[in-house]
């Protein structure tokens, strides 16, 4: 696990993890979830194996049960995200990946039931911190969540959250190794100002619980829990991943000046939600990324334009078996109809890797790796599981104004081969009598090869998006997940600003719209060189609209294309604050 960088001077220490949620926060600390339970490790008689099984099969029932009871009774107000989340959480517990080699390790090893849920635990963390896809590789978030509810009943402790603490500790800043729906649900009546956790990156579920509740946040913090007690004195940065532990009077007062002034700021941003419109008259359109159709409702009242990037993994990942094609026809129904007919949703194909919880035909000869076969590869070697997608899609597409983006597309002949598909898919529903609308496809823009022959995609293609999490990736050669390679990890070396730019003016040649829907797009500091680049489609979290918004009617867009065009072309290192557009 990767600890938290710390710094410490005088009886002050700093912490730094990924902050996820922008803002400020001042109050005590309330460790929640004490210490790790302790795990018995020993081996069973074989003539008990059954009953060990039998065991775990019960531990997990009754914790579906739980969640189940949870749910029924989940109150109006809750997090939009809770629900599916618990959803996904209760169908973790009925997975063979989880509960059949679970008992398959009992069986073979003679492991007591609760060593065994830990050992086949690690295996799936192996496995899904290979996949390259940032959401996809903290999905072993959910598996760390139901796993400890499940050790929790096999040791017959309850759960480790006590609300009562919240009438001894006000307004606290919650610190935590992870915090999981359910435990949500028993907090979400209390009042606290922030979340640490030492799991988890810009994607967990913990991250987007948050950015939903807008409370700043900053996780992957390491062990935390060791290095801050209850009652602590914390200040929260979470636009730094910063967290300042028992401040000095002196620091505490420029903190709260700091988080006063952005308080101010960001009420008199929220209260302006004008258009996007730069000083010289450039409309900037701002789309909106969600992970569940749910979310859809809270980019309407951020007042998104429309949907730039709708992640369909949701409807995948945590099941023993694929979504059926009305499963999904009715996710994509839902989110078209909220947006209405004026609003475009690009709707994201399947981004996942190989892994047998998806598809327990497919062998595991092929790890679901950065380069291996994911994504686009993954869809079109499994024609009958994309196929099933493309229908519902097709289905959908009467309910709206719907785009399909296809992920990770490197060579002319995935585009050639989904457009065959396509067609595929569409003499089938005319001969069925099914109604459809075709619609506009376009390519994830996030491997160097399609950035430098983008002019050969753009005239089969009716739109791209630069995904740059994964170009930076590939561009630079490393793992992003990666914490011993982070320093290198950097969106402004010129060789990753260089393919940005000529893909968003091929663009501007082709008459093809361009967006960047990476953790740039909504990241403030970037806005104005975006801008300068010549991007005019944002997507990102709603909850950046606010700042970018406000930075985008602030800026001149020639003025800063001035500055930026030579150091870009020459391939020179910027700086953006030197150069005056931080």
């Amino acid at each position: 696990m990767q600890d938290s960088k710390t710094t410490k001077y005088c009886s002050v220490l700093a912490l730094y993890g990924k902050g996820v949620v922008r803002g400020f926060a001042i109050g005590q600390a309330m460790v929640i979830g004490g210490a790790k339970v302790d795990i018995a490790h020993y081996r069973i008689p074989e003539e008990e194996i059954e009953k060990e099984c039998q065991r775990l099969e019960y531990a997990c029932l009754q914790v579906h049960r739980e969640l189940q009871d949870i749910l029924k009774q989940l109150p109006q107000d809750a997090p939009k995200e809770i629900a599916p989340l618990l959803t996904v959480h209760s169908l973790l517990l009925q997975d063979p990946m989880l509960l059949d080699e679970t008992k398959a390790i009992i069986k073979e090893r003679q492991y007591n039931a609760e060593w065994a849920l830990k050992t086949q635990e690690t295996l799936i963390a192996e496995k899904f911190s290979q996949m390259s896809d940032e959401y996809l590789s903290e999905r072993i978030s959910d598996i760390q969540q139901v796993v400890h509810r499940v050790i929790l009943f096999l040791t017959n402790k309850s759960s480790t959250i006590n609300p009562e603490l919240f009438d001894e500790i006000r307004h606290p800043i919650l610190v935590a190794r992870d915090i999981s729906p359910a435990d949500m649900i028993r907090l979400k009546d209390h009042d606290f100002s922030a979340f640490l956790t030492a799991l988890g990156g810009a994607t967990s579920h913990t991250a987007i619980v948050a950015r939903s509740m807008n409370i700043p946040a900053v996780v992957g913090m390491g062990e935390v829990q060791s290095l801050i007690s209850d009652r602590d004195v914390l200040i929260v940065d979470g636009q730094k991943g910063l967290v300042i532990v028992n401040p000095t009077e002196e620091i505490l007062a420029l903190y709260r000046h700091k988080k006063e002034a952005y308080d101010l700021q960001r009420r008199g941003l929220m209260a302006q939600k004008g258009a996007a419109i730069t000083l010289d008259h450039q409309p900037i359109h701002l789309y909106a990324n969600i992970e569940e159709p749910k979310e859809v409702d809270f980019a309407i009242e951020m007042g998104a334009e429309g949907i730039g990037l709708f992640r369909t993994e949701f409807l995948f990942m945590g099941r023993s078996e694929l979504p059926s094609e009305d499963e999904q026809f009715e996710a994509y129904r839902y989110v078209l109809e909220r947006m209405g007919p004026e609003r475009s949703v690009t709707i994201r194909t399947l981004d996942l890797g190989q892994d047998k919880n998806l598809d327990k035909s497919v062998s595991d000869d092929s790890d679901a790796n950065a380069l291996g076969m994911r994504a686009i590869r993954y869809c079109l070697a499994r024609p009958e599981m994309f196929t099933k997608q493309l229908r519902a899609l097709y289905r959908a597409s009467v309910y709206g104004n719907l785009r399909v983006m296809f992920p990770m597309i490197s060579h002319i002949t995935e585009v050639h081969a989904i457009v065959a598909l396509l067609k595929e898919v569409r003499v089938r529903l005319q001969d069925e009598g099914v109604a459809f609308k075709k619609f506009q496809i376009g390519a994830m823009v996030e491997v160097p090869a399609i950035a430098l022959a983008i002019n050969s995609f753009l005239k089969q293609l009716d739109f791209g998006s630069i995904g740059t999490n994964d170009l930076i990736q590939y561009t630079m050669a490393i793992d992003r997940c990666d914490s011993q390679l982070a320093s290198l990890y950097d969106p402004l070396h010129p060789g990753v600003l260089k393919l940005m730019w000529q893909t968003i003016l091929a663009g501007e040649r082709f008459s093809k719209p361009i967006s960047v829907c990476g953790e740039m797009a909504g990241d403030p500091k970037y806005t104005k060189l975006l801008l300068g680049m010549g991007l005019k489609h944002f997507s990102m979290h709603a909850n950046s609209f606010p700042e970018v918004r406000a930075i985008i009617q602030q800026s001149h867009t020639q003025h800063i294309r001035d500055i930026i065009s030579n150091p870009l072309h020459d391939g020179e290192f910027i700086d953006l604050v030197q150069l005056g557009i931080a």
